[in-house]
């Protein structure tokens, strides 16, 4: 790179200051460019949120490098952070080491190639990449690793991957993983709440608003769910490897076998109206279900439209690439069943285009944060032109049966926080 031309991260979420922290370690030239105010921003979204996962799991090993150079003391590794104390503790402290490499409030529009659209070949490769950012500012980049996450993309409430009719702009419909004993604790409070998901943050959700419940009479819970069968979100109970995710699921049936939360399942919404006392209904056939806020936590995509001009191989299922297709497919793999992966799976037609983190994955929903501190350390070392160690790839998983998929894949997500009961993050 001769130090010409940055390679340029986009995201500085966790996955995102981990290739940073590589590219450092190998002293590269770079750029982070982050949409947000500061590092963690879709983080500090749900920053009241505990992860599932221990210390020893959320921190990346080069970034564990630099930290400790600047006297870093470093957390119990045995302790779960909440999303707060990952920023705090970790994520603001590594973002200060690379404070001179992060433009804040970088919203990036568009990548593509300089003189080159998605059609023309000849010489494409030795094209620099040109980034524009939303204030028409542009930049060149000698690589793109493209960190973004899923968190700025929800899925949809509607049961057929596209909104419901009236979904689209309606009044009465929160995003995933409110505060619901905190900050939004009025909105919940002494009113009828309807929860769609059957992933972790909807866990999380529900087993908050059981807690506010118990607090304040009147509040109502309903979990709306397209399946039948609760056993993915139930999960591994006292085999999980990872013992708050596995208490989560039992404690959560608990609250539906007691009846202090109502399960209304096999329900795929095809329309969402107001009712004439100001509510949300949800309709599904001749079946209705009515709520004061319905909370959409049915996971997330991936956003791939600002990177439509360059050459993406993507499986038609998942959205991930064809080759880490197969190995996260949640047919056939746990979150912890996951193979070692690295810059060969997350290579793309492009040459020196790499999406990591929960991006990488698509759909699926088996994402952990130790699979993304992998691929970045794998793909810096493939900008590096060290194909030796980006093969070397390893990986400590923690095993569980809460991410099972011997069951249909639905609306499972597992989060950027490292199999977190959060929705996936900038990573």
């Amino acid at each position: 790179m001769g130090g010409q031309i940055p390679v340029v991260v986009i995201g500085a979420g966790p996955v995102g200051l981990a290739a940073a922290a590589h590219l450092a370690e190998r002293r590269l030239d770079f750029v982070v460019l982050e949409s947000g105010p500061s590092a963690g921003a879709a983080i500090d979204e749900w920053r009241h949120v505990k992860l599932f996962s221990p210390w020893r799991y959320d921190i990346d090993s080069a970034a564990r490098r630099l930290l400790e150079g600047s006297g870093w003391t470093e957390p119990d590794l045995r302790t779960l952070p909440t999303g707060g104390d990952l920023i705090d503790r970790y994520l603001t402290p590594l973002a200060l080491e690379l404070k001179a490499h992060i433009r804040y409030g970088a919203q990036v529009a568009a990548v593509t190639r300089v003189g080159y659209d998605r059609v023309r070949t000849a010489g494409r490769e030795n094209a620099p990449f040109l980034i524009r950012l939303a204030d028409g500012t542009e930049l060149l980049a000698a690589a793109v690793i493209d960190a973004t996450g899923t968190w700025r993309k929800p899925n949809v409430l509607g049961g057929s991957g596209i909104p419901a009719r009236g979904e689209t702009g309606a009044e009465g419909i929160a995003r995933a993983l409110p505060d619901v004993l905190d900050a939004d604790r009025d909105r919940y409070a002494g009113r009828r709440t309807a929860v769609v998901g059957a992933g972790h943050s909807a866990a999380t959700t529900l087993l908050d608003l059981g807690e506010l419940a118990a607090q304040v009479a009147g509040t109502e819970i309903v979990w709306v769910v397209r399946g039948t069968d609760q056993a993915r979100t139930y999960g591994g109970g006292e085999a999980d490897e990872l013992p708050a995710r596995g208490a989560l699921g039992s404690r959560l049936q608990q609250l539906v076998q007691s009846g202090r939360i109502e399960l209304v399942s096999s329900f795929l919404i095809e329309a969402v109206t107001r009712t004439a006392d100001g509510r949300v209904e949800l309709a599904a056939g001749d079946r209705r279900v009515v709520a004061d806020t319905v909370v959409n936590s049915t996971g997330f995509r991936p956003d791939h439209e600002f990177v439509s001009e360059l050459r993406l191989d993507l499986d038609p299922i998942l959205g991930s690439t064809r080759a880490l297709a197969p190995l996260i497919d949640p047919n056939k793999h746990s979150c912890g069943t996951v193979p070692p992966h690295g810059a060969d799976e997350l290579t793309h037609p492009e040459p020196g285009y790499y999406a990591i983190g929960a991006k990488s994955y698509g759909r699926a929903p088996t994402f952990l944060l130790a699979t993304g501190y992998e691929q970045a350390r794998s793909v810096v070392a493939a900008v590096a032109g060290d194909w030796e160690g980006a093969r070397d790839v390893q990986l400590d998983l923690p095993e569980t049966g809460v991410c099972s998929s011997n069951l249909a894949y639905g609306e499972l997500e597992i989060v950027g926080g490292c199999c977190g009961p959060s929705a996936v993050t900038s990573c």
